[in-house]
């Protein structure tokens, strides 16, 4: 347990290396959900109202939720979590696979990732832009690391034999997450039937039996 501590400190210090969020102009921005402000972030809580509690969050221990249709939970520890992550550009999720779960493909939008196995093996990569769409690719064991650049499409796969569990830096407070099969087959309004069947050449029938899955 104290070696995962130290790691996770670690991870914390090597994510905000590369933050691009603006810098805070005071020693802290913790968030108030309860103000009408509308700000990029979140409006400050009044500084002598701040607790312990604002910058603390319990539970990363347990598991997340696998038991679902990509055999995949995950656990966020971002501003919503945690208000005293206002305006510091850093956040952490754990992620829990079932034998051969996957996270999907997706795109965080707003922030690069650095991955770290703590049990388990995991095939992970990531997409480069076009015209190259080159995959990068490789299988983690315990211990390793890899890292996502902001916004390129990426995934995990469990390999192992058991369950697989890791930990994630993220260069934002609130990186966002973009599922491409959700966003594009599940999207609120749906998108086109045809128009996706041309974008992916497949037929009509086919992406609407897609569609109807989402």
């Amino acid at each position: 347990m104290a070696k995962t501590i130290l790691l996770l400190v670690a991870l914390t210090f090597s994510c905000l290396a590369f933050a691009f969020e603006p810098s805070p102009l005071q020693d802290f921005c913790v968030a108030d959900t309860t103000s009408p402000a509308r700000v990029n972030g979140l409006a400050c809580k009044d500084p002598m109202m701040v607790q312990a509690s604002d910058f603390s969050f319990s539970g990363l221990h347990i598991p997340g939720n696998t038991s679902n249709a990509v055999g995949f939970g995950a656990k966020a520890v971002n501003v919503v979590q945690v208000p005293g992550l206002n305006t510091l550009g850093i956040s952490l999720v754990r992620l829990d696979y079932a034998p051969w779960g996957i996270n999907p493909p997706h795109t965080h939008p707003r922030a690069s990732e650095i991955l770290t196995v703590i049990e388990g093996s995991l095939e992970v990569g990531f997409v480069t832009s076009n015209p190259e769409n080159r995959l990068i690719s490789k299988v983690l064991q315990k211990g390793d690391v890899f890292v996502f650049p902001v916004g390129l499409v990426h995934f995990q796969r469990n390999v192992g034999h058991g369950n697989a569990f890791a930990i994630a830096a993220l260069s934002s407070q609130n990186p966002g997450v973009i599922t491409i099969a959700n966003a594009v087959f599940g999207s609120n309004a749906p998108i086109a039937s045809d128009l996706l069947a041309n974008a992916f050449q497949v037929d009509k029938k086919i992406v609407e039996q897609i569609q109807w899955k989402f």
